[in-house]
């Protein structure tokens, strides 16, 4: 990390940027306490004020997590707040359920025009192709087909998979060192074609949600295109506009 203090407005954003360069770096990784204000304030010949300016406005992007009297931690998927972050299904009937992931397929192949505009890479890079079938209730409500950089997940497959009973973010960030910060979605209507009435036990037809995510780490890189079917029989799609 640079330890220079910036010199153009406005600060508090320069700092944060420092503070990215740590994260990204791996400087603090994540679940762990970076320094404290006072201590960063030191580091970078600004004051805490402007340091406690540019977490605050961190911990709002979901980047660091304040914890009451213990201090300020990288946010990590491994907390179980960061899984609804991420899927915004919601019981009809009310109430909270966990998923449960059900690995069906995972394959090397080179990236085509369309995977490679979308993860920035050039045609016939390498990708990794992964299909999977997410259950609530043991009832299942997604069937997501997902484009990684093959030589950002290098040893990823489907026994890797299979074998972790944790969130997927949460073994890309800790098997591989991969934390989705943000993602886009674009979200249409579309009828169930065969392949995915059968996975999901709707009739031929039916209405799902089509749900295309781009997620990106550190420095706004896409590190995965994801494109999901939803049933909604008995879920809705939240998104919190507050």
């Amino acid at each position: 990390m640079v330890s220079e203090s910036p010199t153009f407005s406005p600060l508090y954003r320069q700092i944060k940027s420092l503070i990215l360069q740590g994260l990204e770096s791996g400087e603090w990784r994540p679940g762990e306490a970076i320094p404290s204000e006072a201590e960063l304030a030191t580091r970078f010949n600004v004051s805490q004020g402007t340091v406690r300016k540019a977490i605050d406005e961190m911990a709002a992007g979901n980047l660091l997590v304040r914890k009451q009297g213990k201090g300020t931690f990288v946010a990590s998927h491994a907390d179980p707040r960061a899984f609804f972050r991420f899927l915004r299904l919601v019981p009809i009937a009310g109430g909270v359920e966990q998923s449960t992931s059900l690995p069906l397929e995972c394959w090397r192949a080179k990236a085509g025009p369309e995977a490679a505009r979308v993860l920035q890479l050039k045609l016939a890079d390498p990708i990794i192709i992964v299909r999977r079938l997410l259950k609530f209730s043991a009832k299942p409500v997604v069937v997501d087909e997902i484009y990684l950089p093959g030589e950002v997940f290098t040893g990823l497959s489907l026994e890797v998979l299979k074998d972790w009973t944790d969130s997927l973010y949460s073994l890309f960030e800790t098997r591989f060192g991969v934390r989705m910060i943000r993602a886009e979605e674009r979200i249409r209507a579309v009828a169930a074609d065969r392949g995915s009435a059968e996975l999901l036990g709707v009739v031929e037809g039916s209405p799902l949600l089509s749900v295309e995510r781009v997620s990106f780490t550190y420095g706004d890189r896409p590190v995965e295109w994801r494109r999901g079917l939803y049933s909604t029989a008995d879920h809705y799609y939240l998104n919190d506009l507050g």
